[in-house]
């Protein structure tokens, strides 16, 4: 960065009395920080990458205090970054404020085929780290793992089921699969059905697959009873409310099965809890349903659920979770996306698969095309209900599809809401603001509308752009600013804490209501 770029980083720092995603600052005016491997580990494993700003006492409302010697300080920051895994490569800058020099060491983003970035003195395990708001926290094995199965292209589907042998699967059903196969593949009938079943991955070294496993065997749950469905409805809004009969949950079943009966008994359980409105034709008279959400949207979003979930042994004991709240319908599949995708990315770029196998064969049992069409038929079929676009997070363990229905949780319907921000008068009060926040933690909300409520309520104090991205779940800042800053600022609904300099890197964007 430069001069001048720091200075204003500074100042933004000092006015938001806070550090953030990509900000992390020491104090150094009595000598080098001795542990700075967690910040750098995380700035090195997510995107952005990150900035240390050197010189600045937290403890006194972030007061520049300056740095001991700007030398000596760079050396011993630059042995910190050799004892990383790969070695990180630090951009300094210094300059001049209030009277003293402040350092700051921007950390650059290591490949994804690279991550974890890590400390080598406490080895991967214990040496990587991932950024969560302006906090450093342990990786989980899961996440280490990941880059791991990422890099290697180990695929968990196709590890074989030793504590079980083939007298536990549906002969039946497998041989219907092979006859299909030999239908596009006639050579397969001169083999014997050992080499069919290892050249099918239907088995390996003798046993079954787990991909197998999930979809032939009788009782796949007899080894994998997590492997499963846990689908609830809850009368209010979040886990937790209860009805007025202090009852946790409406209804409540765990679902097993193969992976095709998994789809269809959650299928099942949706169409039994959701509303369904009787429609008559105006012109014809005739009489048709209207589920509450669309039944191909939530067959998709099962589908994905069931055939892209992490099938490691890190994750292998949590369940796919269903979850009815009165105005949503959650999907949670363990595991976050695989690979370089991205939620932006959803059912636009091609996606690396976690799990071809399971989804080769269980494209051959259900519905599933596998021709990365899942996400797109999900966000047409709300659009063609009227309902808000589908909401995609990419959490820490999990990716979760959100559907929302025509109803907000103090009971308007949707349309209602937008009718009042689409009058002249245009935008919420700070009251409203907080009043439909409150409830959902700032989160939950669907539209672009509310999304608009959250962020003006998120910005009232200075936010940069990596915040707004974190905060909206989307990674590529170039698309958060079009699609949310950009619009904001024209509205005069957001002003920037440096507006001779707009695309300056240590721009702060804040409420101006």
């Amino acid at each position: 960065m430069l001069t001048e770029e720091l200075v204003e980083l500074v100042k933004v720092i000092q006015s938001c009395r806070a550090e953030a995603q990509v900000t992390e600052v020491k104090t150094a005016h009595q000598g080098c920080p001795k542990r700075l491997y967690d910040t750098l580990s995380s700035f090195s494993n997510q995107d952005s990458g990150g900035t240390l700003v050197f010189g600045l006492e937290e403890s006194f409302g972030f007061q520049a205090v300056g740095v001991y010697d700007l030398q000596d300080l760079q050396k011993h920051v630059t042995e910190q970054c050799n004892q990383m895994e790969p070695p990180v490569r630090a951009v300094f800058t210094f300059a001049e404020y209030q009277g003293v020099w402040i350092l700051a060491a921007e950390v650059p983003a290591v490949e994804l085929f690279y991550r974890p970035c890590y400390y080598k003195g406490a080895g991967r395990v214990k040496g990587s780290y991932v950024r969560v708001g302006d906090a450093d926290l342990p990786m989980t094995d899961y996440e280490i793992y990941s880059y791991e199965a990422y890099r290697r292209h180990l695929h968990d589907d196709e590890r074989s089921v030793e504590r079980v042998g083939m007298k536990f699967m549906d002969s039946q059903k497998i041989e219907e699969y092979i006859r299909e196969k030999k239908k596009e593949r006639p050579q397969f009938a001169l083999l014997e059905k050992g080499q069919i079943y290892e050249l099918l991955n239907i088995t390996k070294d003798g046993s079954p697959t787990l991909a197998s496993w999930m979809n032939f065997s009788i009782y796949p749950q007899s080894v994998f009873p997590q492997l499963c469905v846990t689908a609830i409805v809850v009368q209010g809004y979040e886990i937790g409310d209860v009805a007025e009969d202090d009852a946790r949950f409406i209804d409540n079943k765990r679902i097993n099965g193969t992976i095709p009966e998994l789809v269809e008994e959650t299928i099942t359980f949706c169409r039994r809890n959701m509303k369904t409105r009787t429609i008559i034709d105006p012109d014809t008279g005739k009489r048709r349903d209207k589920t509450e959400y669309p039944v191909n949207a939530i067959r998709e979003a099962v589908l994905n659920a069931v055939i892209h979930r992490d099938y490691s042994v890190h994750t292998e004991g949590t369940p796919i979770q269903v979850n009815f709240f009165k105005d949503r319908l959650e999907i949670h599949s363990p595991g976050n996306l695989y690979g370089r995708m991205t939620v932006e990315e959803l059912g636009i770029a091609r996606p690396d698969i976690r799990n071809p196998l399971l989804a080769i064969i269980t494209e051959s049992l259900t519905e599933a095309e596998n021709r990365y069409s899942g996400i797109p038929t999900i966000r047409r079929e709300m659009k063609a209900y009227g309902l808000p676009a589908p909401v995609f997070e990419n959490r820490r363990n999990e990716f979760v599809v959100i559907l929302y229905n025509s109803m907000n949780h103090s009971g308007e319907t949707h349309d209602s809401r937008l009718k009042y921000f689409a009058d002249g008068e245009g935008s919420p009060s700070w009251g409203m603001v907080q009043e439909t926040n409150t409830y959902v933690g700032m989160r939950t909300l669907p539209y672009a509308a509310d999304m608009t409520m959250r962020l003006l309520a998120f910005c009232r104090e200075p936010r940069s752009r990596e915040e707004i991205a974190e905060f909206v779940g989307i990674r590529t800042q170039f698309y958060v600013v079009s699609k949310y800053i950009k619009p904001l600022l024209e509205d005069g609904k957001l002003q920037m804490t440096i507006p001779d300099k707009p695309k300056s890197k240590n721009q702060r964007y804040y409420t101006s209501l």
